[in-house]
């Protein structure tokens, strides 16, 4: 059995994101959402090891925008990134969203 890496609980969601890399603009959703990173699903390409701008819509909110180093990719699927950082605002409201939902979900 192969060793959980994520130090942070995730939570799946369907977010609306825009990132900016070496050599594109272009749009995505966001699928898996820690305090720590997230997984793109996105057609763009993408290396490891690339910094990307990271613009993620949260409901009814205004976008939170992070820089975030590329950890994995999943060729014409998408990407995981960990985040490297952003404004302290913006983590507070990732970190309340994350939050709500987690104390939304039933215990296992």
């Amino acid at each position: 059995m192969e060793k959980e890496r994520r130090s942070a609980p995730r939570v799946r969601v369907n977010l609306p994101a825009r990132w900016e890399g070496v050599l594109m603009r272009i749009s995505g959703s966001i699928s898996d959402l820690s305090r720590t990173g997230c997984f793109v699903l996105t057609g763009g390409e993408v290396e490891v090891r690339e910094l990307i701008w990271l613009e993620i819509s949260l409901p009814d909110q205004e976008p939170i925008q992070v820089w975030a180093e590329v950890v994995d990719t999943a060729y014409e699927i998408g990407f995981a990134v960990r985040f490297n950082s952003c404004s302290d605002e913006d983590q507070e409201r990732l970190l309340r969203y994350i939050d709500s939902i987690l104390a939304s979900q039933p215990s296992r």
